[in-house]
């Protein structure tokens, strides 16, 4: 890893290493993560892996999950690898694109969302 990664984070340290992340690489795989929805209230983290300020994000809210007692499905889209994935649930959810964003779903539709340091485990689990 190079220093700027180190500093800036890079793409070794995704958060694919926590076992709470489900990834969402297709449009199969957001069709899948719909279809659970409608059995619990689901997350879609979208994550830019080149911005510091998403970086510092998506680390803050990986420890909010990881010290909760509450159980959340949360889905991890790494926006600049799936590009055509993210335009796709802006289209789909009519909700403007930020990075990071968390976007909750419950029985198929957008029930909050937040970007930037407006992110925390109370959007899922309020």
């Amino acid at each position: 890893m190079s220093f700027f990664d180190k500093i800036f984070g890079g793409k070794s340290d995704a958060p694919d290493q926590k076992s709470f992340w489900k990834k969402i690489e297709s449009e199969g795989d957001l069709e899948k993560a719909v279809e659970e929805s409608f059995q619990h209230k689901i997350a879609i983290f979208k994550h830019s892996t080149s911005c510091f300020i998403s970086r510092t994000v998506l680390k803050n809210f990986e420890k909010e999950v990881e010290n909760s007692e509450q159980e959340v499905h949360v889905y991890y889209l790494d926006l600049l690898a799936h590009r055509p994935v993210s335009n796709k649930i802006a289209a789909d959810f009519e909700i403007r694109h930020e990075s990071p964003q968390l976007i909750v779903i419950e029985n198929g539709k957008p029930v909050n969302n937040a970007s930037h340091q407006d992110i925390s485990l109370s959007q899922i689990v309020s």
